[in-house]
């Protein structure tokens, strides 16, 4: 009987999206031109979406188009990707790395691969390559070895997707030309094979950047380098290790398997041999010959992938024989990898002129790595036929419209008319998934898509299933029914259609034939033949002889399909068996919809098929099953008429209630289908899901991919300690969310509920993100998500998870993109002020007024203080005296602390504005230091909110002439880390403008940026500006002292903790350095500044013992004045002295060089704890001593010996009282009581050293608590601060006896106004970031002050204002670590030695302060609401690490809040009742410290009663107000009576629920359900069920008659639903099973004594009422 004939869906002609978009853009259509269509998977970017319809649109086929660049086409978008030269071949090959996908195109002379994203590499070839092949393994390189190359070379292929090898087409026109094998021809050079001895002609390529491997094949057991280049390649897989191969000489083909070899020798040594040693180098690829066939002289014309019974096999195209051999594969795993070889006895073939793999039959079904290939055959009688393995399914026809369609539009003759109708298939091509594309007799092509898939969900699901669970034999059966005459078309003009026609299929096998036709018997030589056909001799002579001469000349076109009408005897048991094995099949598929509250309407035309099913298969069981859940089934499904008892079917809610009451491992695994418990049933996942979470939440354990029971389950990593947190993660593994979690029936959803409650509140930190929406901790997942998302991709995926985990209905409450208050405009960046002459300006802080300082400081007014103050934008009041005789040049003249804006305002006299005289001799230079400070502001401010600053930008912004803006600028983005964008060509230019300040902010800037690199090149560049590496012919370079110490100091940051020992020694002599010149005002300066740098070149290492540490120490003890004996120097630039003026002594200047020694000694030993170098800096202990040492000199001392001993300093007032030695306390004591007799003394340098020795404490103090908000340190910096500042002019009380009054008459006024700023300074270093209000207003009275309240100058203005900087650093997002590198970068800052006018750089280059900046970082805190994606308050419990100062402490914040410092953080805890808790762990390590978003869970009291106010308090959906107004209405009570029919399906389960929490079983929650709840539903359950008078007799009916009630007249059929449920909730087994058990009993017991005890015994599942009404109606004399 001939295959089933079904009709082609004509998608339309078939013209490539290339020439679509062309036209569309234009271009004039040429003559020639490539394309490959393939399926988007190959590149990662199939959609997931139901492909229902995938086989009637083009918009899943993605398009290699190849003209002079080559075009990936999807759908309407197009990607362009350009190469220079001609190109020979390219394919779409994974280079071994897994799904990432690389698009390699064969040139002349190179390689070039192009990724998915755009990056292209080029890889050179050394010799010519003639095509190229993917494997999995790499891509495979076919090398050209012949004098005389062939004329023409197949292209491998674009796409090997499926396992094709479809070749590029080249066409003229597409509706001229049928599509012909596209080749290229290619200009081999001429190499011969004696100049080649080690060249393989397969070679490998596995990563871009490595050349390309030679291949190995394995013959006799032994490998040898492949050289075989008659063996040419006609086909590789992407998918599988395969290749075959054609050898012309031979006539023969072959099929190889790739291989590793895992070696670790050379294989050079062997090449001449051509023997391969028994070890190469590691990760080799060998070639293994599998299977040859000779006959052939022409190479199969295309090869391919299909499946066959589940098993691969490799399809060969002959044309010469026009026939289409297909050999199977089969598979052998040997320690975890995958060996391949030839199935013998899997070899056939079919007439075939053209053939292509395709996506049909089993669209969901995956052959391990393949998906499930369908062949479409056309035969050289133009048929075309889909085949199944070596089954025949159906021949596909054209559409009869189309001919008439065709001839109309050419308006012909009726002649040229009927031979359009007479349309004939001449070649097929372009197959992807379900559609291919035609060629037909009349020059046209078509795409057709082969309708397979039916559109119905019920009926595929049903189909899927049968293919999963029936044998092959009897799948093959089944096919051929789905697809013969009878049901040629499933795909009908409506889903019901569809259904209908599969339940057909079995209801003609129900219908018993009463007559069996038999076939004619045969002739005598046809059964001799057919005996021999089939005999044991010739299955092993075939063995031997499976080439391609030897080939079975029956075709498979005559296999006839199963008839329903024409059966025999045979054919009659296999339908039997084929409806027993279906029968299993699609219960599997029955109880996986119950779990679906979407699928009732398929429930029940599944329960009806299933009915009739088991009626013909005499199971009464499953009859009774299906009635109780469906009861009007009674009435037109009759009883079965066997009276023998049948198999328990499969149920699913048994299972589930018995693993709530007992435990997983305690149930009965035949309650579960066998598909379920199948690994990769895709089509009761569904079922399977639920049951893996029921079996992990009630103690069954993982084991690899499945449970101990044999569930396959997919687990999601992370921690757990119990069954609920193992449950999350089974369903975060299998994606089953929110939404799922909704689709499944109330009571089976109520344990995974409680697991979801039980895990909420404290879920282990290191669980993926889906994890936590599922448990609704969007908090914790954003956070996650936040901490991993580095790019777009990894965005858009994460995103789509967490949606698809979350409830649609809720998905307008997730957390929503608010446009921040951080990206404010201009309009907003105004500051008004009612005192300038415009009224508004810009000042360049409107940063700081953003989310979190709004959030943080609320409405008080502080930050508008700040920025008033630190506004240099408008001018700046002038306090004068009232006196209008005074000149206007005087007041002029008065101001002494210039800004940006050269202007005062004097408010004694109406405000007037005056401007600096710009006739001022040297008004440029004073301009220049304020303009740089400017400039690097703006530069912080500028780097972070451009995020990325490019070459380009900063070239764009630089000015034609040089000038301090643009210096400070370069400086402020070289503290950002921007400047390592500058190459050495822009380094340069800007060197050769020969302008200070832009050199130094230059160098600092790269400094700063390449900090601790040692970069050569930078090193180079700045080392250019210290002449001590100069040689002694280079003096004619003049390089200003202000150049030469900043270049010192860049130097230090670049070498910074390096110990470089070259580097050290220069930077020694550069402190002792003789003067260079006249300019000796510097030296100080420069001297500080090489002790800077040799600090931070040794930073921390002084501990290390290193081998020159000693000799370097006694070199800066001798320059601060120690008594050792001189070491022999070297001073740099000796012959300069000679140029200079001024002559040096043979010793070192202390003055000059001990400042530098003091810096450079405290960084070296910073933190050591170091006793040797604590007593060389020695505190003078005599007034002797106090004499020989400068008190600035002594405050030094004290901050290095304090910063030495790091953990003796303590915020305490005796600690600092405990750093004044006994001479200068007992001086300071006698001020008061008798200054009679300190006439002896020197009081002076008593107080001088007094107030220097508590300044350097309280600047210790400052680096050892900065940043940290410590109360007593703030106290007591504040307490010292107000005593300095009453000594300079008493404005208070005195604070107290302990400190000494009247110091201000021995010490002058500039000494103690600096060690106030001093102070000052370090109180906002320990507050940093704070913005707290006591020191504030501190800040704003000192810088309210006039000359005539204290000595105002200009140093004394920086301090202030860098105080108040710090106090707010960052809008107080900021604050200062204490780490090494940050402790540096402040006491550069802070050196105590503040400048005395805008141009003073003697002591300390200005530009060192803004070294602060690499001492921050940001610590603060803000919490995010999740729904509303706002800041929001929440409190915090911080606890810190015990220390030496402090024990575990634990304190409140409320954030947004700064977080104390990473190494003494130790937990981060949510606390109060609006939140969830969170607890972060930092015992072993800090993770980068995001945004940590919670929910903020209000608790509100709803006092409303009405119904609708009530949900529009929190909703404004309609839907949900109707459900509302529907449930609450008092009416609904009257409806409960039928409602509680459709509950008691998942009822019981909800019982077992509670009665497991009550148990134990499964962890309390805090009353998730109420238990109270529960049980007045089983009580009302049970009201409900035996309320019916006539309930016990349709019982009694039903158990002795196994007969359902029926009754015409009532249209709601009550008693039969009442029964069915009554039956269900007492779990009342069949009759049959009754019925068994009572026979049972019956021969056992011969008295009259009650059978209830026995009836327990055996139905231990019932009810015992129902063992009461069993024994009642069997027993009645009982």
């Amino acid at each position: 009987m001939p295959p089933g004939v079904r009709q082609l869906t004509v998608l339309g002609k078939f013209k490539p999206f290339g020439l679509i978009a062309e036209a569309t853009d234009g271009k004039s259509p040429d003559d020639s031109y490539q394309y490959f269509l393939f399926d988007p998977e190959l590149t990662g970017e199939r959609d997931d979406a139901d492909g229902n319809d995938a086989n009637f649109s083009r918009q899943r086929e993605h398009e290699l188009f190849i003209r002079d660049n080559c075009n990936v086409r999807k759908g309407y978008a197009l990607v362009e990707a350009n190469f220079i030269g001609y190109w020979y071949n390219a394919c779409w090959s994974n280079l071994g790395r897994g799904t990432e996908a690389f698009l390699c195109v064969l040139q002349i002379a190179c390689l070039t691969i192009y990724n998915t994203s755009g990056e292209v590499v080029s890889v050179p070839l050394m010799r010519t390559v003639k095509s190229i092949w993917p494997l999995p393994c790499g891509l495979l390189l076919e090398q050209a070895g012949e004098v005389n190359p062939p004329s023409h070379v197949p292209f491998s292929p674009v796409s090997p997707i499926l396992g094709s090898r479809e070749m590029l087409r080249q066409r003229k026109e597409v509706g001229n030309s049928s599509p012909q094998n596209f080749h290229s021809p290619v200009a081999h050079d001429l190499i011969s094979k004696r100049d080649m001895p080690c060249m393989s002609s397969h070679l490998i390529l596995r990563d871009p950047l490595e050349e390309p491997g030679p291949t190995y094949v394995e013959e006799r057991g032994k490998l040898t380098i492949m050289k075989d280049y008659d063996e040419r390649t006609i086909w590789t897989s992407d998918r599988l290790p395969l290749m075959t191969s054609y050898n012309k000489g031979k006539m023969q083909h072959s099929v190889w398997a790739a291989e590793f070899i895992e070696s670790n020798l050379e294989a050079s040594a062997s090449c001449s041999s051509g023997i391969v040693p028994d070890a190469v180098l590691s990760k080799r690829v060998s070639f293994r010959r599998i299977w040859q066939a000779k006959g052939a002289k022409k190479a199969a014309s295309k090869v391919f992938l299909a499946t066959d019974n589940s098993v691969p096999v490799i399809c060969f195209l002959i044309l010469e024989q026009k026939k289409l051999l297909s050999v199977g594969l089969q598979t052998v795993e040997i320690n975890n990898e995958i060996l391949f070889d030839v199935k013998p006895d899997i070899s056939w073939s079919v007439s075939a002129i053209a053939a292509a793999p395709v996506v049909v039959t089993r669209s969901q079904v995956k052959i391990g790595l393949l998906p499930h290939l369908d062949i479409i055959v056309l035969s050289p009688e133009n048929d075309l036929f889909l085949y199944s393995g070596k089954q025949c399914l159906c021949r596909y026809v054209l559409p009869s419209w189309l001919g008439e369609s065709i001839g109309s539009g050419d308006g012909e003759s009726a002649k040229t008319d009927s031979g359009f109708r007479n349309l004939k298939i001449t070649g097929l091509s372009d197959a992807v998934l379900g559609s291919i594309n035609l060629s037909v007799n009349h020059s046209q092509i078509f795409r057709c898509a082969l309708t397979g898939k039916p559109s119905s969900s019920l009926a595929n699901d049903c189909i899927a299933a049968i293919a999963e669970g029936l044998r092959s034999d009897l799948y093959s059966l089944f096919l051929s029914l789905l697809w013969g005459d009878g049901h040629s078309d499933l795909q009908g003009s409506s889903i019901h259609f569809e259904w209908e026609a599969l339940c057909n299929i079995f209801l003609e096998i129900c219908q018993k034939p009463t007559v069996v036709h038999r076939k004619q018997p045969k002739t005598a030589s046809e059964s001799s033949w057919e005996f021999l056909l089939i005999s044991k001799f010739h299955k092993t002579y075939s063995r031997f002889h499976n080439g391609i001469t030897s080939i079975n000349r029956l075709d498979l076109e005559g296999i006839v399909p199963f008839d329903s009408k024409i059966c025999s005897e045979e054919t009659l048991g296999s339908s039997c068996e084929l409806m027993v094995q279906s029968l299993d099949c699609l219960h599997a598929v029955y109880e996986s919809l119950k779990m679906d509250n979407l699928r009732k309407q398929d429930l029940h035309h599944l329960a009806v098929l299933l009915c009739n099913i088991a009626k013909f298969l005499d199971e009464k069981c499953y009859l009774d099953y299906y009635i109780r859940d469906f009861p009007r089934l009674s009435t037109t499904i009759g009883a079965c008429t066997t009276l023998s008892s049948s198999r328990k079917p499969p149920n699913l809610f048994r299972w589930l209630e018995n693993c709530l009451r007992r435990g997983c491992l305690s149930t009965n695994f035949d309650d579960l289908p066998d598909l379920i418990r199948r690994d990769g049933c895709s089509i009761v996942s569904w079922a399977r899901k639920v049951v893996s979470f029921y079996s992990v939440l009630f103690g069954d354990k993982p084991e690899g991919r499945t449970l101990s029971s044999g569930v396959p389950c997919n687990i999601a990593p992370g921690s757990y300690s119990c069954n609920e947190e193992l449950t999350i993660l089974a369903m975060a593994g299998e994606r089953f969310g929110l939404h799922q979690l909704d689709l499944l029936p109330s009571g089976v959803s109520l344990p995974l509920r409680h697991a979801l409650d039980s895990c909420r509140e404290s879920p282990p930190a290191d669980w993926p993100a889906i994890a936590y929406v599922l448990l609704g901790r969007e908090d914790m997942a954003l956070s996650v998500f936040r901490n991993f998302s580095s790019s777009k991709e990894f965005e858009m995926q994460s995103n789509t998870s967490l949606i698809s985990m979350s409830i649609p209905y809720m998905l307008h409450l997730h957390p929503v993109i608010v446009p921040s208050s951080e990206s404010i405009g201009l309009e907003n960046t105004k500051i008004e002020d009612t005192n300038s002459v415009d009224g508004s300006v810009i000042d360049g802080m409107e940063h700081i007024f953003n989310s979190y300082t709004q959030l943080r400081y609320g409405r008080d007014l502080r930050l508008n203080e700040v920025r008033r103050l630190l506004c240099s934008a408008r001018p700046v009041v002038v306090q004068t005296a009232a006196n209008p005789t005074i000149s206007d040049q005087e007041q002029q003249q008065a101001f002494t602390v210039p800004k940006l804006v050269l202007a005062g305002r004097l408010p004694s006299q109406q405000n007037a504005i005056v401007n600096l005289d710009p006739n001022i001799r040297n008004i440029q230079e004073l301009k220049t230091w304020p303009e740089f400070h400017n400039a690097v502001a703006a530069g912080l401010r500028l780097a972070p909110l451009q995020g990325k600053v490019s070459r380009t930008w900063i070239r764009y912004n630089k000015p034609g002439e040089p000038n301090a803006v643009h210096a400070g600028l370069l400086f402020g983005l070289g503290l950002q880390g921007y400047l390592h964008v500058l190459n050495l060509s822009d380094i340069y230019q800007y060197f050769t403008q020969d302008h200070e300040s832009t050199t130094v902010g230059l160098m600092l800037g790269l400094a700063a940026s390449y900090r601790g690199t040692m970069q050569p090149d930078i090193a180079k560049a700045l080392f250019f500006h210290v002449p001590a590496r100069y040689q002694a012919s280079y003096t004619e370079f003049e390089i200003p002292t202000l150049l030469q110490s900043a270049a010192l100091v860049s130097v230090g940051m670049l070498f910074e903790g390096s110990a470089h020992q070259q580097t050290m020694q220069l930077l020694l002599g550069e402190i002792g350095r003789r003067s260079a010149g006249d300019n000796v005002l510097e030296r100080e300066g420069y001297a500080v500044s090489a002790g800077f740098s040799l600090g931070l070149v040794a930073l921390g290492r002084g501990g290390d013992a290193l081998g020159s540490m000693d000799s370097l120490v006694n070199r800066l003890l001798l320059y601060l004045g120690a008594k050792e004996e001189r070491s022999i120097l070297v001073p740099s630039l000796e012959d300069h002295r000679s140029a200079a003026q001024i002559t040096d002594g043979s010793t070192s200047n202390v003055d000059i060089t001990a400042p530098g020694a003091i810096i450079a000694l405290t960084l070296m030993y910073l933190k050591t704890e170091s006793e040797v170098i604590f007593s060389k800096l020695s505190i003078p202990q005599t007034h002797y001593d106090l004499e020989c040492v400068r008190p600035d000199f002594i405050m030094l001392r004290v901050i290095a010996r304090n910063l030495i001993m790091w953990s003796r300093i303590c915020p305490t007032c005796d600690w600092i009282q405990s750093q004044v030695p006994e001479v200068v306390k007992n001086g300071i004591s006698q001020l008061r009581d008798d200054m009679d007799n300190m006439y002896e003394v020197d009081v002076e340098a008593l107080v001088q050293a007094y107030v220097n020795i508590v300044a350097g404490a309280c600047i210790s103090l400052g680096l050892r608590f900065a940043g940290t908000r410590d109360g007593n340190a703030r106290d007591l910096l504040n307490s010292y601060a107000l005593y300095l500042l009453n000594e300079i002019k008493p404005l208070s009380a005195t604070p107290g006896n302990a400190f000494p009054r009247g110091i201000s008459k021995f010490v002058d006024r500039g000494t103690l106004e600096m060690c106030l700023y001093l102070i000052i300074i370090s109180l906002s270093v320990v507050m940093a970031g704070s913005g707290d209000l006591q020191v504030f207003r501190l800040l704003r009275f000192l810088r309210s002050r006039n000359s005539a309240d204290g000595h105002a100058n200009y140093g004394t203005q920086m301090a202030v204002s860098l105080a108040t900087g710090f106090l707010f650093l960052g809008g107080g997002m900021r604050t200062f670590s204490t780490n090494n590198g940050s402790l540096a970068m402040l006491l550069i800052t802070l050196y105590p030695r503040l400048p005395s006018g805008p141009n003073d750089n003697r002591c300390h280059l200005q530009a060192f302060r803004h070294l602060y900046v690499l001492a921050t970082e940001a610590r603060w805190l803000q919490t995010i609401d999740v729904d509303s994606g706002l800041p929001v308050y929440a409190p915090l419990e911080v606890t810190v690490k015990e220390t030496k100062l402090y024990s575990e402490t634990k304190f409140c914040e409320i954030t947004p809040c700064i977080l104390p410092e990473r190494a003494i953080l130790k937990r981060i805890c949510v606390c109060g009742p609006r939140y969830w808790p969170q607890q972060i762990e930092l015992v072993f390590g800090l993770r980068t410290l995001g945004e940590s978003n919670l929910i903020a869970n209000s608790h509100r009291e709803l006092d409303s009663d009405s119904v609708d106010h009530l949900v529009s308090t929190f909703s404004s959906d309609p839907s949900l107000i109707a459900f509302a107004q529907l449930c609450c209405d008092k009416s609904w009570n009257n409806s409960f009576d039928f409602l509680i029919l459709d509950l008691i399906l998942w009822s019981q389960v909800a019982l077992a629920y509670n009665e497991a929490v009550s148990t134990g079983r499964l962890a309390s929650s805090g009353g998730f359900v109420q238990s109270i709840f529960l049980a007045s539903l089983r009580k009302r359950c049970e009201e409900v069920l035996n309320c019916s008078t006539e309930l016990k007799i349709n019982l009694r009916n039903y158990l002795t008659s196994e007969a359902w009630p029926y009754d015409k007249n009532s249209k709601l059929q009550k008693d039969i639903i009442i029964l069915s449920w009554y039956l269900k909730w007492f779990n009342v087994p069949s009759p049959s099973i009754i019925k068994a058990a009572v026979e049972k009993i019956k021969s056992k017991s011969k008295n009259s004594t009650s059978a209830i005890p026995l009836l327990r015994l055996l139905l231990p599942n019932t009810h015992i009422s129902v063992i009461g009404e069993i024994d009642r109606v069997f027993f009645p004399s009982n």
